[in-house]
């Protein structure tokens, strides 16, 4: 089902994860959205990642590379799988990891995001994870903020990592080269900031990217698709045959029950009926397509428990990569060769 690679390590890739010096044609302070980042950024963030993976096999999984630096995890929404993964990373790179859960916090007494960023980098914070509600709030913390701000999702707006680790997973199986690889988004792209962030990797990627959905969960991004994003392939549809017909790659988005409200769908029954990936409607693509979603699920909703599990499911990969891509980006971010 998929071509596994051998990834040839630059020398000064893996001599940076010991040693931890300066990254080549790195220049990114913080890490808010994947829209900055060239294709050679890309291509730098993934063979660092190669790397940490290399170093995640090892018997021992740490190297001394953020020794001393401290790292602070401030997440204002709930997650599971983004805030270990980052803790993981931290740990993994010998990072000093402060995990702030807002709810035991000042915050619950009205301190403000700027109060809260001015103190723990009083404490010594220099490197800040943050993941808020609200759209924007990294941006406004990247400017009060002396250090590295790295954005693990905000509002409805951008998740960068995410991103970062669904490209991997695709080069994984796929190879380095995505040029006309088929890849379709399928969901609730209107509320998904993983959505907006794997628009700017996979099409500067080469991807031929379909965003597939009811028409209500798609508003706005025609204007997207006709403005061709990096100049990647992009086709915004609701038809499911059309988009599912020879996909290499579906990544199904959870459907977020916290939006029926709005009244953008008649009903969870009515979206999965329409739009629910089955292995029926699995069959339309390729034979060895890849089965994505950036969790969690609503296994029977966007997600049928076949796939979901099922042999072209690649969703507990994209999970453990996550850790070799938030290694990465950590030391690329702190100034290290990663």
């Amino acid at each position: 089902m998929s071509v596994q690679l051998e990834p040839e390590l630059p020398t000064e890739v893996m001599e940076g994860v010991e040693r931890g010096t300066e990254a080549p044609a790195w220049r990114h302070r913080h890490l808010l959205d994947t829209d900055v980042l060239s294709r050679t950024d890309l291509d730098l963030v993934m063979r660092t990642t190669d790397a940490m993976k290399e170093v995640l096999r090892r018997p021992i999984a740490t190297v001394p590379a953020l020794r001393g630096w401290n790292l602070t995890l401030l997440f204002y929404e709930a997650s599971t799988r983004t805030r270990v993964s980052f803790e993981v990373a931290g740990k993994n790179l010998s990072a000093n990891v402060v995990n702030i859960a807002t709810g035991a916090s000042s915050v619950t007494k009205g301190e403000s995001l700027l109060d809260t960023i001015r103190t723990l980098e009083a404490l010594g914070t220099r490197l800040l994870v943050i993941r808020h509600s609200v759209s924007g709030a990294p941006y406004l913390a990247a400017r009060h903020f002396s250090g590295h701000v790295l954005n693990a999702g905000d509002g409805l707006h951008a998740h960068p990592t995410q991103a970062l680790l669904d490209l991997y997973t695709l080069r994984e199986h796929f190879g380095s080269n995505l040029t006309g690889r088929k890849v379709v988004i399928l969901g609730d792209v209107l509320h998904s900031r993983v959505a907006r962030s794997n628009i700017w990797t996979l099409t500067a990627a080469g991807a031929d990217l379909w965003l597939c959905g009811p028409s209500t969960l798609l508003r706005g991004f025609e204007t997207w698709a006709r403005a061709g994003a990096r100049g990647g392939r992009f086709t915004v549809t609701s038809d499911l045959r059309a988009a599912l017909r020879d996909a290499d790659a579906v990544m199904a988005l959870r459907i977020q029950r916290e939006r029926m409200s709005a009244g953008l769908l008649p009903s969870l029954w009515e979206y999965a009926d329409r739009f629910g990936l089955t292995a029926d409607r699995l069959a339309l693509a390729r034979p060895d397509v890849l089965v994505m979603h950036p969790g969690p699920m609503n296994e029977g909703v966007e997600i049928a428990p076949d796939v979901a599990a099922g042999p072209h499911s690649v969703i507990t990969d994209q999970v453990a990569n996550g850790v070799a891509v938030r290694m990465a980006v950590l030391q690329l971010l702190a100034g290290r060769v990663g």
